[in-house]
């Protein structure tokens, strides 16, 4: 250990080395601190989105299983009044079980002594058991006091009551935990004669819920409205035990906290301890019940790939400061090697060889010329005193200009960091929706409905057409795009209204529910001479920027004639532009927020074709409501 620290502290090269590393060091810990706090954040926010858009999309599924149990109900409900004979009910509830796969069972219960041939009860019952449906009149016990029958008889109101063990010693029950839908029954002339009720298993419910998960060990779990626990990965909590059982709120006030939200039927996200770890949790009450869902996601699960990435990063980062500091320390040892040689011709000097002036030694090495240098100044530094100060002048004027030349390299630099970074995000986001609603057809396919299919795959065509716009503007921007437009700059007969409805028809592709309000002054079979392609890829940009910026409701596109100038007017309400960025709008690789969508191509671009064209593309700054854009372009007709 000695001798390293005595050969740092003679080595020159090895002091320098070592302060560059440092600063290096430094460098390297802020930025990748800054970098990992804001990717952090990131997933964070984005899993937030994932699991309410998760969670949503799983409470609509359980909505529409509860709406196929109650439109089934209702539709047989009437029946019960015109039909009320014994042989008729059986068969009602056999029907009902039978027609619809998602109901368990299925019973019509009468008021005490409807058919006194049956004495005091009378309850047709249906019950699916594995492949198989049992139709039976009950065994006779006390069920006027169930809560299926008593909430909708007293409310006289149809509900969903909470799960609820359906066993009764000597009758038919279901075998599993049972949510029942119940409607109250009257004759036509007002008289209440009992309930129907359409049963749904807690593992039928479960399985419907368990359909997709954002993340391996994420989990669902369905409350009622006391905090009861319906659907929870660890079976022994089911309706025997709530959110509050054996929680202490001091410990664990962040799972009270959360039980009080659901109750109350709110919705939101909160961050709790779960059995020991960080989760994220998502709630929202269930539609026409009194049930509240939520998702719990784990933040091991949720940062998975964000600590894998550390992994990864901090090796390579050891790896990479000790490589540089080998590099810094050979190229600094090479540089100040003549040093060394002139510190051992000094040395003998040191020793006594210096009784007379150093002569010319007409040597060819590097001391040796040293030395004639030295000599040489002796006799003439009062001749090169001017010439150093000649010398120095030029010295600042081209330091002057290689501080500039590297303030533009670092400029460039920027820019193209900034340009990958934007590219990069900007490609990304609709190739992970296409990945994402590509996994979902191929794992789903056979669940999905055909308008499910069809909105995925609308989705999925969507960004497909943002990945090929953003790739051919790239390629527009390129010196081969610049060069393929000169050179295919060529003139044809363009119908001007024509062209213009064929814009408007690309931007409602791009935003369906959004209107664009068409105006022409001039006839449909006036025509001009341009470049068809170019002069559509242009309009195209500068109304999907209007579309895309305003307010999206108030958009206009009129096209009239002036002399011998065309002009296409692109007017919009919203926000418009600052009078800080107009100066750049139009310079490439432009925009307001570097985090926003886009690539800052679309009004340069538009610019440089509508240019090219004989006309121009200009921001109308006396409009205050929004953005008002007019292009115009010589009426040279065809």
């Amino acid at each position: 250990m000695n001798n390293i620290i005595r050969y740092v502290r003679q080595s020159l090269s090895m002091k320098l080395g070592l302060s560059i590393l440092l600063l290096t060091v430094i460098i390297f810990v802020v930025s990748l601190g800054a970098l990992f706090l804001q990717s952090r954040y990131l997933v964070k926010h984005m899993a937030l989105q994932k699991a309410s858009s998760v969670l949503n999309t799983t409470v609509q599924r359980v909505v529409s299983n509860l709406s196929t149990v109650e439109t089934a109900t209702d539709a047989c409900d009437w029946l019960v009044a015109d039909r009320l004979q014994p042989d008729s009910l059986l068969v009602l509830s056999r029907r009902i079980v039978t027609l619809n796969a998602i109901v368990n069972g299925c019973s019509i219960t009468t008021e005490p002594n409807m058919f006194p041939q049956y004495g005091r009860y009378f309850s047709a019952y249906t019950v699916r058991q594995t492949d198989t449906i049992v139709t039976v009149r009950e065994g006779e016990y006390e069920y006027f006091d169930k809560v299926w029958y008593r909430t909708p008889r007293d409310s006289g109101k149809p509900c969903w009551v909470d799960p609820f063990d359906d066993f009764n010693e000597g009758t038919l029950s279901a075998s599993a935990m049972i949510a029942s839908y119940c409607k109250p029954l009257y004759e036509s002339q007002g008289r209440f004669i009992g309930v129907i009720s359409s049963d749904l298993s807690l593992p039928r419910l479960s399985e419907i819920i368990a359909t997709e998960k954002p993340y391996p060990n994420s989990y669902f779990m369905l409350l009622g409205e006391d905090g009861h626990y319906f659907v929870h990965p660890d079976t022994t909590r089911l309706v025997s035990k709530t959110i509050f059982s054996g929680t202490d709120p001091k410990q664990h006030s962040d799972i009270v906290a959360l039980g009080h939200e659901m109750t109350s039927g709110k919705q939101g996200s909160i961050r709790i301890e779960v059995d020991g770890h960080h989760s994220l949790v998502c709630y929202q009450p269930v539609p026409g019940t009194k049930w509240s869902m939520a998702l719990v996601c784990p933040d091991s699960d949720i940062l998975s790939s964000y600590n894998r990435l550390s992994y990864i990063i901090l090796p390579l980062l050891t790896v990479g400061l000790l490589l540089i500091l080998l590099f810094c320390h050979h190229i600094i040892a090479h540089a100040i090697r003549p040093l060394s040689v002139l510190e051992q011709q000094i040395q003998r000097i040191a020793l006594g060889q210096y009784d007379r002036l150093i002569p010319h030694s007409g040597r060819l090495d590097a001391v040796g010329r040293l030395q004639d240098s030295f000599a040489t100044m002796q006799q003439s530094l009062n001749r090169h005193v001017s010439e150093i100060l000649r010398i120095n002048n030029e010295t600042e004027q081209r330091n002057e200009e290689l501080l500039q030349a590297s303030s533009l390299a670092e400029e460039a630099g920027r820019q193209k960091s900034a340009f990958i970074q934007n590219m990069t995000h900007q490609i990304r986001t609709p190739l992970n929706i296409i990945m994402g609603f590509s996994q979902v057809l191929r794992d789903n396919l056979g669940e999905l409905s055909p308008d499910e299919v069809k909105s995925i795959t609308d989705m999925m065509n969507h960004n497909t057409g943002s990945l090929s716009r953003m790739v051919l503007m790239l390629y527009d921007s390129s010196d081969s795009g610049f060069t393929e437009e000169l050179s295919s700059n060529q003139s044809e007969v363009v119908a001007v209204n024509e062209v213009a409805r064929e814009c408007i028809a690309v931007n409602n592709s791009l935003f369906p529910d959004l209107h664009v309000d068409f105006e022409t002054a001039l006839p449909d079979t006036f025509t001009i001479l341009s470049n068809r392609l170019y002069l559509v890829r242009s309009l195209r940009e500068v109304l999907y920027n209007s579309a895309k910026y305003s307010d999206g409701q108030h958009i206009a596109l009129r096209v009239s004639k002036t002399g011998s100038i065309v002009r296409f007017v692109f007017q919009d309400t919203g926000p418009g532009i600052s009078a800080d960025y107009r100066p750049q709008m139009f310079e490439p690789f432009t925009k307001v927020n570097d985090l926003s969508e886009g690539l800052g191509l679309g009004l340069p671009l538009s610019k440089r074709h509508i240019c090219n064209l004989g006309g121009d593309l200009i921001l109308d700054t006396t409009y205050r409501l929004g953005c008002r854009f007019i292009v115009t372009l010589p009426a040279n007709h065809a």
